[in-house]
């Protein structure tokens, strides 16, 4: 029987300091250029209705809903 609790003493110990030179700056690029979905679902979230929209139909058929092509006459 193993403890299932980490000891105080070594809970970062799994935690790696540096993994690789450059890491650092990669994960930073990787931030700065986000993905199109989550782009549209922090606009969603912007905007009230198209949040609770969302919390029903998901985040991608509630940014079509209000942000979709929009078709005019």
């Amino acid at each position: 029987f193993s403890d299932p609790f980490i000891n105080r003493r070594r809970a970062n110990g799994f935690i790696q300091a540096g993994m690789r030179p450059g890491a650092i700056s990669q994960e930073r690029i990787r931030e700065r250029s986000k993905m199109p979905q989550e782009r549209q679902r922090e606009i969603c979230e912007d905007y009230y209705p198209c949040e609770l929209y969302a919390f029903h139909h998901g985040y991608a058929a509630a940014y079509r809903h209000y942000f979709g092509t929009r078709r005019t006459k």
